[in-house]
């Protein structure tokens, strides 16, 4: 079985559910509103969003990809700029998982599997998904549970993530891990939980509507969910085990909805492309050309033609066909459709065939359409150094990181870059920039001393190197000193 990560909003709801006594469950659930989150600061909400982050982007199923996140990313700032909660920042991201899964942990950290992505046969109905974890974010639905389970429980919140990524292929056992020899009751956790299920389909819903889309498309992605998981008892839905979903709910959800003014919304073509891309990742190479071939052919295709060709020439690029897949590229050019996903496949084409010089000329006009596309800065550093261009590739991270110093892919390209021209103070340091934005501050410390040791930096470049390596290891001590508090 191929390892997964196990739904994380379970693992949590769990997890704090072992320090809550009997007396608490019994108690009747707080008033709603952000009042509850008051013993929790946002500062702290944050943090504990990021160690979680800085966990699964070590997970094999951490899928990195820049334009699927990107994607995702706009579609959750279009929604959380509809809530009430003023300047939400969320973070999201997806996971390489067949699972119908996403949840959402403090900090505004959310979490998409490819599999929901694929299995929302429209972009309201993926839209719904993410306006429900968006809600739970904005009524600190967990931030609430983990203060009834006691600010104790805080700082072991990444340590038990940690036991879920080791369990992965033994789900039940992570579970055991996090609640052996203890007393739970998971029904009355669950029960909870139900409570906070009903406040962010409420609030979801308006987040649908404010921010345009239709809102049956959440009504709709649960009832196929509820029927799935009849028909398939041993694979019901991730999102259905995480987010329990009861009759009620799903009438309510329903009664919402009624006598709403039926908007049909179009599908964006991004959010067909990203689709189209998946698929062509999902199984082999050759059934993904087939899928997309026989759509083409039956014309049985409901969105726009070029994101299937777009598919079709991601699939045949996979299966390393590149003549099709220049083939189908070629047909959606003539289809005069734009997209920044189009020039960086063919991009992707040129390096595949050794023509780093073409690749970087096509991404240079990509740059100049699409400077904010963080898959298209990513694509031309890495194309100029392959075609010996470092200088240049300098001056694109340069400018980059003035506006995304918090990128950390952004300062290895940099890294990767200065190594080129054989700056090695400066490799190191970029690349020690980099570890400390994915929370590996050891590593980033080892770096900033290989800095210190590499010699061929001015006086000013040293100095820096000196005063940020003691404000990491101050760091560093600081989270040793909170682990043991806690």
């Amino acid at each position: 079985m191929k390892p997964r990560l196990l739904p994380l909003y379970l693992f949590l709801a769990c997890a704090l559910s072992t320090a809550l006594t009997p007396a608490v469950l019994a108690n009747e659930l707080p008033d709603l509103g952000d009042v509850a989150q008051a013993d929790m600061s946002p500062a702290l909400e944050k943090r504990i969003g990021e160690q979680v982050l800085n966990e699964i982007r070590r997970d094999p199923a951490w899928l990195g990809d820049a334009e699927v996140n990107a994607y995702l990313l706009r579609l959750g700032n279009r929604l959380a700029a509809q809530s009430d909660e003023a300047r939400l920042n969320v973070e999201l991201f997806a996971l390489r998982d067949p699972m119908l899964n996403a949840f959402a942990v403090p900090g505004g950290v959310i979490g998409v599997h490819t599999g929901l992505i694929l299995a929302a046969e429209s972009e309201s109905e993926l839209a719904s998904v993410m306006a429900h974890e968006i809600s739970h974010v904005t009524q600190h639905h967990q931030a609430r549970m983990i203060n009834k389970a006691g600010q104790g429980q805080i700082a072991s919140i990444a340590a038990l993530v940690v036991a879920v990524l080791a369990a992965q292929s033994n789900p039940d056992l992570a579970i055991g891990a996090a609640t052996a020899g203890q007393a739970v009751n998971i029904q009355n956790q669950l029960n909870y939980t139900r409570d906070f299920e009903r406040e962010a389909d409420r609030l979801g819903l308006s987040l649908l509507e404010r921010a345009g889309f239709d809102v049956r498309g959440m009504e709709s992605f649960f009832e196929r969910l509820q029927k799935y998981g009849r028909l398939y008892d041993n694979n019901t839905p991730g999102y259905l085990r995480t987010h329990p979903l009861t009759t009620e709910r799903l009438a309510d959800i329903g009664n919402r909805i009624q006598g709403r003014p039926y908007k049909q919304v179009a599908d964006s073509l991004e959010f067909q492309l990203i689709r189209a891309k998946l698929r062509a990742q999902e199984g082999a190479a050759q059934d993904a050309i087939i899928y997309f071939d026989t759509q083409l052919k039956n014309k049985t295709y409901t969105g726009n033609v070029a994101a299937v060709h777009y598919g079709l020439s991601q699939s045949y690029l996979r299966a390393g066909n590149l003549v099709m897949a220049e083939k189908s590229l070629a047909t959606i050019r003539q289809l005069k459709v734009e997209s920044s996903l189009f020039l960086t496949l063919a991009a992707a084409l040129r390096m595949k065939q050794n023509d780093a010089p073409g690749a970087v000329a096509i991404l240079r006009k990509a740059y100049v359409s699409y400077p904010k596309e963080r898959a298209v800065v990513y694509a031309l550093v890495d194309a100029l150094l392959a075609s010996g261009q470092a200088k240049e590739a300098l001056r694109i991270t340069e400018d980059d990181l003035l506006s995304h110093s918090s990128d950390a892919n952004a300062h290895t390209l940099q890294a990767k870059t200065y190594a080129m021209l054989g700056r090695r103070l400066q490799q190191h340091r970029a690349q020690a920039e980099a570890y400390a934005l994915s929370g590996r501050l050891g590593e980033a410390i080892s770096q900033l001393e290989f800095a210190q040791k590499a010699g061929d930096g001015s006086f000013y470049e040293q100095s820096q190197v000196d005063a940020r390596l003691r404000e990491f290891r101050a760091r560093l001590e600081e989270e040793k000193k909170l682990a043991k508090i806690n």
